[in-house]
C-alpha cells in the first residue's frame, strides 16, 4: 500500500449541497480517482453512524495536514511493500546509527497468515488494562498511515508522526547513501515506530511482521514472546507453496530462550515451528494443549468466552465478553491472553492467573476496524478485510453464525496476484449475488478480470460488474433491498484491506 495516495478522512459536508464538485476541485494535488471516491461519500444513499475513534481523520490544522502529506509523498517515493530485497541489512544499519532504539523496551513479536492485527490489538488492550504503556506497530493501515504506529492504544498523532519522520530522516539518508538499495517504505516506517516507542518511552512493544519473518524489517527486535497465528497459503510467490514452507520463513522470529505461543497450525507448519523452537532452546505453548478456548457462546454484539491460560486446567478465565464476531476471534483472544501471560511469567515462573476483572475489562474494550465491522444498518453493511481463502472461510462461517441475512450481497475488490477463485468459492454459499469492482490501488485486480473468475464460481446471472467502488456499493444496497425494507438483506464488502478502507470512507467512517 506504500505507493498509494493516502486515503484518510472525508472533508466536512456542505450544508447547502453535496459539495461533490468542490471537493474534487480542491483535491488537485491528489490522485483524481481517489478524490472522486472521497467526494462520492456525499452521493451515497448509505448513511451511517458517527466516525470511529480507532481510525484518525485528516488533521484539521492545514499546516499539519500539509506536513503529513509531504511525509506521505516522500515515503511513497520509496520501494513499496510488494517490492522486496530479502535482507535485514538496511534496517540493521538504520538501527545502528539511531542507537538501537528497539532494545530500549521488551517486545512481543507476531507473525502468521491471518489474525495478526486483531491479536496485536487484543495484546495491547490487555497490557493497557494492567497499566503498562504500550507501543503497537501493525500493517497495512485501513485509512490513515498513522494507524500503523500506536502509543497507549491510539494511533500516533499526526504532528508526532511528522516529527518522528523528520528526526530520523538524516539517519535514513545516511544509510541510503551507503547501501546498495535505499531503505524501503516499510523499513523507514519500522525505524520510525521503534524510535517513537523509545522516545515515548513504552513499557512494552507489540510488533506485527509485515511479511514472513526472518528477513522482515521488524526482525531486528529480540521478542521475549513470539506469537505465530494460523499459517495458511498467502504470498506463495515469496514465502512458499505449502504451510510448511511458509512456516520456515515465519519461524525466523523465534529467538533463543523466547516463549513461543502457537495458534492451531497445519501439521507441516507445526513441525517446522517446533523444530526451530528446539534448535534455539525456546519454550513452546500450543493452543489446544497448554492453553485455548474452553467454550464460547454468541452474545449480543460479540461473544462470551471461557479461556484457559498457561497455568493449567485450574487457570480459567470465565465470562469474558469479546465485542468481536467469529470463532477465529475467540482463538485470537486465547492466543493474545497466552502471550500476555507468558510475558508476565505465568506457566514458567508461577501458575497464578491474572486478575479476572482486569482481563474482562481489557477484552470488552477491544475493537478491530475492518474485521466483521458493521458500519450501517437498513440494510446492514459489514466490512471485512479477508483477502485469501482461509480468511474468507473464517469470515463466511462467522457471517452465518452471527447474522440472519435472508439475502446477502457481496462487494468484492482485490489486489492482483491473489487466489481469488479460492476466496470466491469460500463466499459462494452465503452470497445471493456478487458485485465485482476494484479499488484505487495501482495493484488492484481489474474488475473485468475478477468478474471472469466470479462467473466461473457463481454463474453469469449472479455476477454484476461496477468498476467504481461507489457505484458497486449503490448497486449492492439496491440488490439487498429488493425483498423489502424488513426482509433482512445485507451487504458484505471484502477482498482487501484497501477496499475496506475506501468503503469505510464512502460510508462515513473515519
Amino acid at each position: 500500500m506504500s505507493d498509494l495516495p493516502q486515503h484518510d478522512g472525508p472533508h466536512e459536508d456542505n450544508d447547502d449541497n453535496d459539495g461533490f464538485d468542490e471537493i474534487v476541485a480542491a483535491e488537485t494535488d491528489r490522485d483524481p480517482d481517489l478524490a472522486v471516491i472521497e467526494a462520492g461519500s456525499r452521493t451515497l444513499r448509505a448513511q451511517s453512524g458517527p466516525p470511529q475513534g480507532d481510525i484518525p481523520a485528516r488533521p484539521t490544522d492545514p499546516e499539519v495536514d500539509k506536513a503529513l502529506r509531504e511525509v506521505e509523498t516522500e515515503l511513497a517515493s520509496r520501494w513499496g511493500e510488494t517490492k522486496l530485497e530479502p535482507s535485514v541489512s538496511r534496517i540493521s544499519a538504520l538501527m545502528d546509527v539511531l542507537g538501537e532504539p528497539q532494545r530500549a523496551y521488551p517486545s512481543i513479536h507476531i507473525t502468521g497468515t491471518n489474525g495478526k492485527t486483531s491479536t496485536a490489538r487484543m495484546i495491547e488492550a490487555l497490557f493497557s488494562a494492567f497499566e503498562l504503556r504500550t507501543g503497537r506497530y501493525t500493517s497495512p493501515h485501513v485509512q490513515s498511515i498513522t494507524e500503523r504506529i500506536s502509543l497507549d492504544g491510539a494511533p500516533i498523532e499526526a504532528e508526532r508522526f511528522v516529527e518522528t519522520y523528520n528526526d530520523i530522516k538524516p539517519y535514513v539518508e545516511m544509510v541510503d547513501a551507503k547501501e546498495e538499495y535505499r531503505l524501503s517504505f516499510f523499513e523507514v516506517l519500522t525505524g520510525m515506530a521503534y524510535a517513537a516507542f523509545a522516545d515515548a518511552p513504552v513499557d512494552v512493544a507489540v510488533v506485527e511482521v509485515g511479511m514472513g519473518g526472518s528477513w522482515d524489517a521488524t526482525n531486528v527486535i529480540d521478542g521475549s514472546v513470539a506469537v505465530v497465528t494460523p499459517i495458511d497459503l498467502d504470498h506463495t510467490d515469496r514465502l512458499g507453496a505449502t504451510p510448511g514452507e511458509i512456516a520456515k520463513e515465519k519461524a525466523g522470529i523465534i529467538k533463543p530462550d523466547a516463549t513461543v505461543i502457537l495458534a492451531q497450525q497445519p501439521v507441516d507448519a507445526a513441525q517446522v515451528l517446533l523444530k526451530k523452537a528446539v534448535e534455539v532452546d525456546a519454550t513452546v505453548a500450543r493452543e489446544g494443549l497448554e492453553f485455548g478456548v474452553v467454550s464460547r457462546t454468541v452474545a449480543v454484539g460479540g461473544q462470551l468466552l471461557t479461556l484457559r491460560g498457561l497455568g493449567g486446567a485450574a487457570n480459567e478465565y470465565t465470562e469474558v465478553f469479546l465485542p468481536l464476531h467469529g470463532a477465529y476471534q475467540a482463538h485470537n483472544a486465547a492466543v493474545a491472553l497466552a502471550a500476555v501471560e507468558a510475558f508476565f511469567g505465568i506457566g514458567s515462573q508461577h501458575a497464578r492467573p491474572l486478575d479476572i476483572d482486569t482481563i474482562r475489562k481489557a477484552f470488552a474494550s477491544v475493537s478491530s476496524p475492518g474485521r466483521l465491522e458493521v458500519v450501517r444498518t437498513s440494510p446492514t453493511i459489514v466490512l471485512d478485510a479477508a483477502h485469501n481463502p482461509a480468511g474468507a472461510r473464517a469470515t463466511a462461517e462467522a457471517i452465518s453464525e452471527v447474522f440472519d441475512f435472508s439475502r446477502l450481497i457481496g462487494v468484492v475488490a482485490a489486489s492482483d496476484g491473489k487466489d481469488m477463485k479460492g476466496l470466491l468459492e469460500a463466499f459462494e454459499p452465503i452470497f445471493a449475488e456478487i458485485v465485482v469492482t476494484q479499488n484505487s490501488s495501482h495493484r488492484a485486480m481489474d474488475a473485468d478480470e475478477l468478474a471472469a473468475v466470479a462467473v466461473e464460481v457463481f454463474g453469469d446471472d449472479r455476477v454484476q460488474v461496477e468498476p467504481r467502488l461507489p457505484d458497486a456499493l449503490e448497486a449492492a444496497i439496491t440488490l439487498a433491498e429488493e425483498e423489502g425494507e424488513y426482509a433482512g438483506g445485507g451487504v458484505l464488502v471484502t477482498g482487501s484491506v484497501i477496499t475496506v478502507g475506501e468503503a469505510r470512507l464512502l460510508l462515513g467512517r473515519g
